[in-house]
């Protein structure tokens, strides 16, 4: 069965953890990149070590203004755009939700939730138009199962989800694929963001088990980008073996 190959791949967030990892995967397929990221030196970082054409874009994701001229300004060279990673986000804190920062849960609405939207709805016209393109959002398994502490980074994860399904139901009949990949326990520097820089915290996380990788996350959005081009993989849920489901918690009283 022949398989699909992306000809040119934007990545939101390409200077985190599964942002390198993907675009390292989608390098190594050959195909241009177009790699976003906050950071100048890490942006240039990542771009040199790749041999394709590159095209990069610095802004941050919760600038609309910024993102729109970045995206209208995107060379004619790179501007088929044929798969879209909606990787950029994060979580912030993990207290109990009346004792949460409010400023946290307002900017992981931006990360995870609008911004993601608004790129979708900047890039997702002219897949239309050509008929052929895949968007791959990032969710989580926190959008499927809640947490103590989760609160708003589990329903953000939780729209994420609800928003790629509901793209499938307006895209019938376009050609266009979308898929929500929602990894479980992944060992990046995404637990050092959370706990804002606090590395003993976040080292805690990762504590006396095995995590998934970026390289697990980023090749099972290389096996959905590259399934065939009438296959539709519509959520892949991944976990490391370690973790699993927990209990539902029943207070006992004495």
């Amino acid at each position: 069965m022949q398989k699909y190959k992306p000809d040119c791949v934007l990545i939101t967030g390409a200077t985190g953890g599964f942002g390198q990892a993907f675009a390292q995967n989608f390098a190594d397929l050959g195909c241009k990149l177009i790699l976003h990221g906050r950071s100048p030196e890490k942006l240039d970082e990542l771009a040199a070590k790749f041999s394709v054409p590159v095209h990069k874009l610095l802004f941050d994701v919760t600038d609309k203004e910024a993102m729109i001229r970045k995206i209208e300004s995107i060379p004619e060279e790179f501007s088929d755009i044929d798969l879209l990673i909606n990787n950029a986000g994060g979580a912030l804190g993990l207290d109990k939700a009346y004792e949460a920062d409010l400023e946290d849960w307002e900017q992981m609405i931006e990360m995870n939730d609008t911004s993601l939207v608004r790129m979708t709805r900047l890039i997702l016209p002219g897949m239309v138009k050509r008929q052929r393109g895949h968007i791959i959002n990032i969710g989580s398994t926190a959008g499927n199962y809640p947490y103590p502490g989760g609160h708003v980074y589990c329903a953000s994860k939780a729209f994420v989800k609800q928003f790629s399904l509901a793209l499938r139901a307006d895209l019938a009949g376009t050609k266009i694929r979308v898929t929500n990949l929602e990894p479980g326990q992944a060992e990046t520097p995404f637990s050092v963001a959370r706990f804002k820089g606090n590395t003993e915290k976040a080292a805690t996380v990762y504590a006396n088990t095995i995590s998934l990788t970026a390289e697990d996350v980023a090749n099972a959005a290389l096996f959905a980008a590259t399934s065939p081009e009438h296959m539709n993989i519509n959520r892949m849920e991944i976990m490391p073996t370690t973790q699993s489901f927990g209990p539902l918690p029943v207070e006992r009283h004495g």
